[in-house]
């Protein structure tokens, strides 16, 4: 193994390093204008360095860099390496950091949405347990209903006074009437 060949090892070493600060904290690295995320982000440099290292140590160990015309054409080939990683890892983590997402659910989804009765409710004031589906997770919340719901009955949620409670009202179910 060349020297040039473990300076390259080094740089990659270096670069897979910020990648793993970018990973776990990297907003707070940015450079750049901050409003528009960075002109270069954490990522970037990561992929850049990565991408020149370790392509550079490649290209010296395959060419057997030990005279400075090679050593400058490895470098040359990890910087090719290097640029085209480096927009990769910018256009990628931008469209991770862009990318839209569902609205947070309010207690006005709750509304009209069908559930079962996981702990009895009783008649009136006190409060049971109900299950329903929201955004396609289910979610367990605190219930009241005018007239008592055992266990397993299917509800119909027709009011939400508090992101975790509901009013509910049995439905009917196939072949009851």
């Amino acid at each position: 193994m060349t020297a040039a060949t473990v300076v390259f090892l080094v740089i990659g070493g270096v670069g897979i390093a910020l990648l793993a600060v970018a990973l776990l904290g990297g907003e707070l690295l940015h450079f750049g204008d901050i409003s528009a995320d960075g002109l270069v982000s954490l990522e970037a440099i990561a992929g850049f360095l990565g991408a020149l290292g370790f392509a550079g140590a490649i290209t010296a160990e395959l060419l057997d860099a030990r005279t400075p015309a090679l050593i400058v054409l490895s470098a040359a080939v990890g910087a090719v390496a290097a640029l085209v990683a480096a927009w990769l890892a910018l256009r990628l983590s931008r469209a991770a950091r862009n990318m839209r997402t569902d609205a947070t659910p309010t207690r006005q989804h709750l509304i009209g949405t069908l559930g079962v009765v996981v702990t009895a409710v009783p008649a009136g004031t006190g409060y049971g347990e109900v299950r329903i589906r929201l955004g396609g997770q289910p979610v367990k919340l605190n219930a009241r209903a005018d007239q008592a719901l055992p266990a397993g009955t299917p509800i119909f949620v027709v009011e939400a006074p508090t992101d975790t409670s509901v009013v509910v009202e049995a439905t009917p179910t196939p072949g009851r009437a």
